[in-house]
């Protein structure tokens, strides 16, 4: 879907403006909090599925 939205020299423009946006210190707390969204999110579908299966079952 977004495979070819950015191509080589685009996602090195969209890193240096990410670097500046939110300079250096915050990249990492930014990668980490998006890393426990990501957890939470799949998380959540998981439990999701879990509840259709047995809302299926009854």
């Amino acid at each position: 879907m977004l495979a070819g939205l950015f191509d080589g020299p685009e996602v090195i423009v969209v890193l240096v403006v990410v670097l500046v946006l939110f300079g250096g210190s915050r990249i990492p707390k930014l990668a980490k909090n998006l890393g426990q969204a990501q957890k939470e999110f799949k998380k959540g579908l998981s439990e999701g599925a879990k509840d259709d299966d047995d809302n299926k079952s009854e």
